[in-house]
């Protein structure tokens, strides 16, 4: 399914109904609306495990402008401010409120830049393994890529976080040779083929002077005005742990539930799923 969002026509699906029968009313579950990682890669990494929320939510997987089977739209657009604006008008073109929003890596990002922009509109925030930062805390990162894949995985992190610009061919590699070691536990090998891959949106955003690098949402997190669940994994190269303290302290305390995952790595529901997938249940079914 499409949806016209800002010009664009935003690629979604949709698991669960949002109304049910509950006596002699119809119930309203929340939406769940999901954010995937990347940028240039698509929401297909979020199936099949997030059906299992279904029963409590209904679940929409949505592609960013330019990612997946989304519009490419232009590269001037491919932003975090408008990819933030795209989540509340695509809200708003399906008559969703209050929505339950939740980002990993990349996707994280897009949700604190939707919740900052316009901290009215959601009802709650999932931010898993996420950066408020760009271009921060490259030397654990790069520590943590030598410490799980060896001394080439460190050189190729080394090179991508302090050194040239990001091509294709270095992409590439990274894909075969750092991918891997984001988590402890092995991910299914097809997984990477499921997905529609949009490279170029990778490498404008990364590109020397690009926004991925410099890009700092620290100042503005004190505008998100809804809970907020913050997990990360402390095995993560991608987005190490003190990322996502950093995010959980610049948020409202009051508002704020930060769980660490010990032996964990990026996205941490693949290394600890039952874990995880129970506390984002308990969130989303809490007042």
């Amino acid at each position: 399914m499409q949806a016209l969002v800002n010009g664009t026509r935003l690629f979604f699906d949709v698991e669960g109904a949002r109304l049910v029968p509950d006596g002699e009313a119809m119930r309203e579950k929340p939406t769940l609306i999901l954010l995937h990682g990347g940028p240039g890669m698509d929401h297909s990494g979020y199936k099949p495990r997030f059906s299992q929320l279904s029963d409590v939510c209904q679940v929409i997987y949505l592609d960013h402008r330019g990612n997946g089977r989304s519009d490419p739209a232009t590269p001037e657009s491919w932003t975090l401010a408008q990819w933030g604006d795209d989540v509340r008008a695509f809200c708003e073109a399906l008559g969703i409120e209050r929505p339950i929003v939740y980002g990993a890596s990349f996707g994280g990002a897009v949700a604190m830049s939707y919740a900052t922009r316009h901290p009215a509109h959601p009802g709650k925030l999932i931010l898993v393994s996420a950066e408020a930062r760009g271009g921060a805390h490259d030397a654990e990162k790069i520590a943590m890529f030598e410490r799980l894949g060896g001394p080439e995985v460190g050189e190729l992190a080394r090179r991508r976080f302090l050194g040239a610009e990001v091509n294709p061919a270095m992409l590439g590699a990274w894909i075969r040779l750092a991918f891997p070691v984001y988590t402890r536990t092995p991910r299914d090998p097809e997984a990477i083929h499921r997905a529609l891959l949009r490279p170029e949106v990778n490498l404008w955003f990364t590109r020397t002077g690009g926004e991925g690098r410099a890009y700092d949402l620290i100042p503005v997190l004190g505008r998100v005005r809804c809970p907020t669940l913050v997990m990360g994994g402390e095995v993560d190269p991608m987005t190490p742990i003190v990322c996502q303290e950093e995010i959980a302290a610049a948020l409202p305390p009051h508002l704020t539930r930060f769980e660490r995952f010990p032996g964990c790595g990026h996205g941490v529901i693949t290394d600890a799923p039952e874990r995880a997938m129970a506390l984002i249940r308990e969130f989303i079914m809490g007042a």
